[in-house]
């Protein structure tokens, strides 16, 4: 596509995810690492070339860190960086939704489509890494990710379509510092990381969505002493009630949602069920669907609009 001027016009795209199914420590060096659980929430991003202007500028003005990475890919392929990068998001921004990531994962795909430069996820992920730690967003796939080193550990698969009636206890999160501080995992919390992640990928084979829910939930009990979620007891109780699979949380974020079963029978009642439970607790709750993949693909085998619903007390 070419605007009044010419130039090409490039457009990227990244999805979000609902925190994460699982975040810890392993044993080994550079342990860090999570499990994505992506939904259908996305960034959209366009870049608009101009070699009329020596400076580019982005929207919303606030997406800075969007800017820089259009800068430094604009200088390694030699092209003047002039021009306008236009960024929009269903995604909220410091809940542990992945907003940072996906705004940056579109930005790089954008800026290479109008550049003509390929950015297979190893090209982005050097970039990013000068940047800030970042989810696996990159992947069409639940992956597990070493988030602060930005590399792939594996690809676990796709899972059978389910839902999450989120809730967000309040504030913002900054990413860059929630990954500075150190985290008070021991030798045996680092070794039950592993056994939980081994369980994962064997659930995701499997497509083992009460498994996995079991694994979410232990996943947020032991994020407590790093990022403590107050509504975390109340959240349980009510997916124990509906008959939910459990809970994911944020994990460097404000969001805590109950995973249900969305080929359930069941799962129209126990959406909305939740849902009523929920914003009692919470004063409003979203209900988010996450992303199933075909095997080799990369897009998700239905493309949603990103619009969430919401309930309100």
């Amino acid at each position: 596509m070419f605007d009044a001027i010419g130039e090409t016009v490039g457009a990227g795209m990244a999805f979000g995810t609902f925190g994460e199914l699982l975040q810890g420590q392993l044993p080994e060096k550079n342990g860090d690492f999570l499990v994505t659980l992506p939904v259908a929430r996305w960034t959209r991003v366009v870049f608009r070339p101009d070699p009329r202007r020596a400076e580019p500028r982005v929207w919303p003005a606030h997406k800075t860190k969007a800017l820089r990475l259009l800068r430094m890919i604009c200088a390694d392929a030699g092209h003047a960086a002039g021009g306008q990068l236009t960024i929009r998001s269903a995604i909220p921004e410091g809940k542990g939704l992945a907003s940072s990531s996906a705004d940056l994962v579109a930005t790089a795909r954008a800026v290479g489509r109008a550049l003509g430069i390929p950015m297979p996820a190893r090209r982005i992920e050097r970039y990013l890494a000068r940047i800030e730690p970042t989810d696996g967003v990159l992947y069409p796939a639940i992956v597990a990710y070493h988030h602060r080193t930005v590399s792939l550990r594996g690809t676990l698969g796709s899972l059978p379509r389910m839902s999450v009636v989120g809730v967000d206890e309040g504030g913002v999160v900054d990413t860059v510092d929630f990954n500075r501080a150190p985290k008070p995992f021991t030798g045996a919390d680092r070794r039950e990381y592993a056994r939980l992640l081994g369980d994962l990928s064997t659930a995701v084979r499997l497509g083992d969505l009460a498994t996995v829910g079991d694994i979410a939930t232990r996943s947020a009990v032991l994020n407590q002493p790093v990022s403590p979620k107050r509504w975390l007891e109340p959240m349980r109780e009510i997916c124990r009630d509906v008959g939910g699979l459990g809970i994911a949380v944020g994990h460097s974020g404000t969001t805590l949602g109950i995973l249900l079963d969305a080929c359930d029978p069941a799962h129209p009642h126990r959406a909305a069920a939740a849902s009523r439970a929920c914003a009692e607790l919470a004063g409003s709750a979203t209900l988010y669907r996450t992303l199933s993949f075909r095997r080799g693909e990369a897009r998700p085998i239905a493309e949603p609009s990103g619009i969430a619903q919401s309930v309100r007390r």
